[in-house]
């Protein structure tokens, strides 16, 4: 099966999880971050989905699935034991659906996620193997540690202000290019945020405007 990448806007946007263990746990947490509206129907929860109810991120309905408990959701988890049930809700459920153990049951499936800040990087094998999915995520999380995130931010701040001061397109586009270049990583991985940011502040933000 081939999948469309996208990123989904889930804030304030209704999903529903049914089932409470580990594995649902999971899911859970990343559409928490999402901004979701998170319910989760289950007759038990994990100690950590409890601590999550406990600071309203999300309402559990303590009790099996049951019909149309999916029937306005933007988004829909399964993640039971049950074959059967999973496979109900994907019948019932109209929207977008994930299928936990049978991800092709669904019309999506959860690629790994590396987040640092503002960056978002999503690896996917299509479901023909998630522990290599695993695998590659283990590996480009070397290579974009948490000062990537710092400079993405400060990037933000400077391209605002390049975006103002810099007129002619192809000076600052050139600018905007230099910001983003292999040197800048290379540097960003052995000397740091601080240093990097220091130079650019330094040498490169434009001191007047053309």
């Amino acid at each position: 099966m081939k999948y469309y990448p996208v990123f989904l806007n889930l804030k304030g946007k209704k999903a529903i999880v049914v089932g409470g263990g580990n594995v649902a746990e999971r899911k859970i947490l990343t559409l928490i971050k999402a901004g979701a509206s998170v319910t989760v129907i289950s007759p038990d929860i994990t100690k950590r989905l409890k601590l999550l109810k406990a600071r309203g991120l999300l309402a559990h309905i303590r009790r099996h699935y049951r019909k149309s408990d999916v029937k306005d959701a933007f988004i829909v988890i399964a993640g039971t034991s049950s074959v059967q049930t999973n496979s109900k809700i994907t019948q019932e459920a109209r929207h977008l659906m994930n299928v936990i153990d049978t991800p092709s049951e669904g019309n999506f499936i959860a690629p790994s996620i590396i987040k640092r800040g503002p960056l978002t990087i999503a690896i996917s094998t299509e479901g023909c193997s998630p522990a290599m999915s695993k695998a590659i995520r283990k590996e480009i999380e070397k290579l974009y540690n948490t000062e990537f995130a710092k400079y993405l931010k400060f990037l933000g701040v400077i391209r605002e202000k390049a975006l103002r001061e810099i007129k002619d397109n192809k000076k600052r586009e050139k600018f905007l290019k230099k910001l983003a270049s292999e040197d800048i990583f290379n540097l960003l991985r052995s000397r740091g945020f601080k240093f990097v940011s220091r130079e650019i502040t330094q040498n490169f933000v434009p001191k007047h405007r053309d």
